[in-house]
């Protein structure tokens, strides 16, 4: 599963979707997170959120961290299944609670 995180400077998860200039791609395999790589988002001055950019520059992504998303962006990406997961703080440790939540929502129930 491919994760896009939202970031500045490649070490927080610390930026809003739609103002988001680089995104740092991650492989999670089911137990552990590798860096693939780092996206660039072609920025439109014009423009104050890159949001439809994002998203289509997104599209072979299964999640999407970031701090926040607008409803607009949000929509976009559920309808391509993409998920969103809203976090902020040390990529690493964001990582590490998504892997968490995700083994948690997965585990098979005993009944």
């Amino acid at each position: 599963m491919k994760i896009a995180v939202s970031s500045s400077n490649g070490k927080d998860v610390d930026l809003h979707f739609g103002k988001s200039k680089t995104l740092y791609i991650y492989d999670f395999n089911g137990e552990t997170t590798e860096f693939l790589e780092k996206r660039e988002v072609e920025i439109d001055e014009d423009r104050r959120h890159q949001g439809v950019k994002i998203v289509k520059l997104l599209s072979d992504v299964d999640v999407v961290i970031c701090v926040q998303i607008g409803f607009k962006s949000k929509m976009r990406l559920d309808k391509k299944g993409i998920k969103v997961y809203q976090d902020e703080g040390p990529i690493n440790e964001v990582l590490e609670r998504y892997v968490n939540h995700y083994k948690f929502m997965n585990k098979p129930l005993n009944i």
